[in-house]
């Protein structure tokens, strides 16, 4: 299947770059992958949040069809990893828009905010108050760490500062989705489920892998992994690479140390090689950027130029040696930096403008990228949610965003999930198609309920 040309052109609008400030601290990173370990298995997860976590209500408006309450509440990570959320994001918000009247029991479903979804208006007006008409469902809409009032000041627009940042923000929303979910649960609402669009659709579905009850999930357009969205995606080209290379190649702590937390290295962290390659030339080609253009000289086609950089063929040989030892035979990531290594060492020692020019840079940044992402935001690192029969994906088919090749499907990591597939892409999804995730949530809120009709 192609990629979607308004995919494309829109991400071409998007002039600023992600994570300008590079990976994030080291040792940030180190405390991160720890947590993941935690977070990642549902069984120890139990007693993380209490279950009488205080959460507060400041505000409450009324409204011809609905009422419309503010609340907050601490967000659980700053107690379990001190000081690893910016200080603005600490306090969670959220709004939870509440019918006059209900049509049967009392169901709230949870909305995570999707990327560039500040505050709460876009959710409000496309998804929560159409559902309130439409089914009489009430929606919580609780505001992502990093967005809105939560956005740290010195943070561009949407535009993650760290690599990093995104972790934390899956870490952070995970926890203060259970404080939110048990908080409606001991207010007496039944049933609860949980959605997003996009970004939001993928932390849904990590904050439904902790959930140790069944549970609706409605993720919309997102898939099993991040790593491919910013390794092969169109979103790639926005990726400030040439600082994380920069500080990929001077801090060996990055592949001496961080390389040894990665704890899934298997799966899928290499299974892309030719495809990788294949989906940069698609896009490249969409993106009408010239052979010329990919070597490198033009920094609109700077985010995947794989091989751009090799100058000597000699050189592009023993990448392209390494990288396909890598794809057949399973090697780690490991041995990969310690194979990459060898490559740039002068005399026996490592030279700074060694580091800085190993022709190979550009490739070992990206397989870092791909093992970092897979590490904190592929699913087959969290735990399988208790019923996957009440899991809804809707995808779109040309989803230039969001890459599907080479990389684990959701059907495989959640056997039993269904996945609804529209055509066309991401962007035409998200103007258009609002509709369809709208019934696709009734539809697991109404399996649930005549599948534990006495759950609650």
């Amino acid at each position: 299947m192609g990629v979607s040309r308004l995919d494309v052109f829109y991400r071409r609008l998007l002039l600023t770059k992600l994570f300008i400030g590079g990976w994030g601290k080291p040792e940030d990173l180190k405390r991160i992958f720890e947590f993941r370990k935690l977070i990642g298995d549902r069984e120890k997860c139990k007693t993380l949040v209490p279950e009488d976590y205080p959460v507060y209500i400041n505000k409450t408006e009324e409204h011809s069809d609905c009422q419309i309450h503010e609340g907050f509440f601490i967000s659980p990570l700053e107690h379990l990893v001190p000081g690893i959320l910016p200080p603005e994001a600490v306090k969670a918000r959220f709004q939870f828009i509440v019918p006059k009247r209900w049509q049967k029991n009392r169901p709230v479903c949870i909305h995570l905010a999707g990327t560039g979804d500040h505050f709460f208006w876009r959710r409000r007006t496309l998804m929560a108050r159409p559902m309130i008409k439409e089914a009489g469902m009430a929606s919580l809409l609780l505001e992502n760490p990093y967005y809105g009032s939560r956005k740290p000041k010195d943070q561009l627009r949407s535009c993650l500062k760290n690599v990093s940042d995104l972790f934390v923000m899956g870490g952070a929303l995970i926890l203060e989705s259970t404080v939110l979910l048990r908080w409606l649960d001991r207010e007496g609402y039944w049933p609860l489920g949980m959605t997003g669009i996009s970004m939001g659709g993928y932390m849904a579905s990590l904050a439904v892998t902790n959930w140790p009850k069944p549970i609706p999930l409605i993720p919309c357009l997102s898939w099993s992994t991040a790593s491919s969205v910013f390794t092969t995606g169109v979103l790639s080209k926005a990726v400030n690479w040439a600082e994380l290379e920069k500080q990929y190649a001077i801090n060996s702590v990055y592949e001496e140390e961080i390389i040894n937390l990665l704890e899934y290295c298997g799966a899928d962290s290499f299974k892309m090689g030719p495809e990788l390659v294949k989906n940069v030339d698609s896009v490249e080609h969409l993106l009408g950027l010239s052979g010329g253009e990919r070597g490198g000289k033009s920094e609109a086609g700077r985010g995947l130029l794989i091989g751009g950089c090799l100058e000597s063929g000699g050189a592009r040989d023993r990448v392209d040696h390494l990288l396909s030892s890598v794809n057949s035979g399973g090697t780690s990531l490991d041995s990969l930096s310690r194979n990459m290594n060898a490559n740039t060492t002068l005399h026996g020692k490592k030279s700074d403008s060694a580091k800085c020019f190993r022709p190979s840079l550009h490739r070992e940044s990206i397989s870092f990228m791909k093992g970092v992402m897979d590490e904190c935001t592929h699913m087959a690192n969290f735990s399988v949610p208790v019923d996957t029969s009440l899991i809804i994906v809707v995808q779109a088919k040309e989803d230039a965003y969001i890459p599907r090749t080479g990389v684990l499907s959701l059907q495989e990591i959640w056997p039993g999930c269904e996945v609804r597939y529209l055509n066309g892409g991401h962007v035409s999804a998200y103007l258009f198609k609002q509709n369809v995730f709208r019934q696709a949530i009734y539809d697991a809120f109404n399996r649930f309920c005549l599948k534990y009709p006495n759950l609650h």
